[in-house]
């Protein structure tokens, strides 16, 4: 079985036991595995399963902020795109007209003009509705991975 430390988490399990008295109730002896009750293994065994629970909960909750802010990345480039097809699209446009005029109807230059616009900003929100498919969902995926990894370890080690 893969053993992972986790300082944050360390902190907190010896926070939860200065909090709730667990160190002066018990206090640690020096046992042999056979010498203790099956009471005490299964308190023990309850204890261990609920602190993994408690931890895999907080990775899937970084890993839904880490995916979340990856999404609000994609959201910016939509935001990126409008910015895009409103204010420089008005300047670009304007020129881009002024100088077709000169050379063919104004309205085909106008027209041509906001054909390019509408390109350019169907590009930008194609690059970002990309980035916003590869975020979601926001599945901590990883670390139900590694949740289903040590329930396969707990159930080697109860089938001993």
């Amino acid at each position: 079985m893969e053993v992972r430390h986790d300082p944050e988490a360390m902190a907190a399990r010896q926070s939860e036991r200065e909090q709730s008295g667990e160190w002066t109730r018990r206090p640690r002896r020096d046992w042999n595995d056979h010498d203790r009750s099956v009471g005490a293994i299964v308190g023990d065994l309850t204890a261990e399963v609920a602190h993994l629970a408690r931890i895999e909960a907080q990775l899937a909750a970084r890993e839904v902020a880490e995916k979340a802010k990856r999404g609000a990345k994609g959201g910016g480039m939509f935001a990126a795109a409008g910015v895009f097809a409103l204010y420089g699209g008005a300047a670009f446009a304007l020129a881009a007209g002024l100088a077709l005029a000169l050379v063919w109807p104004a309205w085909l230059a106008a027209l041509v003009v906001g054909a390019v616009l509408f390109a350019i900003a169907g590009i930008e929100a194609l690059i970002g509705r990309s980035m916003i498919k590869r975020a979601l969902p926001p599945v901590p995926d990883e670390t139900m991975e590694r949740a289903r990894e040590d329930a396969e370890a707990l159930r080697g080690r109860m089938n001993r």
